[in-house]
């Protein structure tokens, strides 16, 4: 990583954690924390709460063998969808009937439905410009970017390049919560992993972002692949760089 990216994801970083400490409480995670349900069937949805005002989606990939998830966030200044799955019938009228202002792709290889849950609530499509030409040429209709350190709702934008040169994690200072798309995954269930190497762009940037999210305080790890950490995720994060090659 160059010195200027170093610069951009510190200050990245700093705006997030600065994020944390005007942040004013907590709500208790651990009571409000919903289980995971697990795999759900091949082909098939399964909708729910898995925090507070937060509703998670699942989508089995039988050649993975874990789950893709979409998520639906609640929130007074307009509702989010981010990294959208297949939506099963009661996923499209939730979107519907609430309402969706933004929709969030947190890498280029997250478009999935995106375009569906467009046609259905009129929500415009953001991700991060690196990322936006890959998204359309795989036929994704993308109308805003998505920066690192600008605030969307309740997250702080949190540029984690590697995996793709414009992905993004989305922080929630205030419930110590971020969400994730492809720089770890929730495999196998209860612990963080990284993708194949063969599918990163750059192996050693990735394992770079990772680390440094390990600065940010964080109990919920929301992830768009495999099964989310309810508890302790800042833990299972630090194991996780424990990990990596010197």
């Amino acid at each position: 990583m160059t010195t200027a990216m170093k610069a951009a994801t510190a200050r990245d970083l700093s705006m997030a954690r600065g994020y944390s400490r005007l942040a004013v409480g907590r709500p208790d995670l651990g009571s409000q924390g919903r289980r995971p349900r697990g795999k759900v069937r091949p082909g098939g949805t399964a909708m729910h709460e898995i925090v507070d005002g937060i509703v998670m989606w699942s989508w089995l990939s039988e050649p993975h063998g874990y789950n893709f998830n979409g998520y639906f966030v609640r929130h007074r200044a307009g509702n989010l969808c981010i990294d959208p799955v297949e939506p099963g019938d009661d996923v499209l009228a939730l979107l519907r009937r609430e309402g969706v202002a933004r929709i969030l792709i947190t890498n280029r290889n997250h478009v999935r439905k995106a375009n569906l849950v467009r046609e259905q609530t009129g929500a415009p499509v953001a991700i991060h410009p690196a990322d936006a030409a890959y998204a359309r040429g795989q036929g994704a209709v993308i109308d805003a970017e998505l920066r690192a350190g600008e605030r969307v709702g309740p997250f702080a934008v949190v540029g984690v390049p590697g995996k793709s040169p414009g992905e993004v994690a989305l922080y929630d200072a205030a419930r110590r919560l971020l969400v994730v798309g492809d720089a770890v995954i929730g495999n196998p269930p209860g612990r963080l992993s990284l993708l194949r190497e063969k599918v990163m762009d750059d192996p050693p940037r990735l394992r770079e972002s990772v680390e440094a999210l390990t600065s940010l305080e964080i109990d919920t790890l929301l992830v768009g692949d495999g099964e989310p950490i309810l508890h302790e995720a800042g833990s299972r994060l630090r194991e996780l760089v424990a990990t990596f090659p010197a």
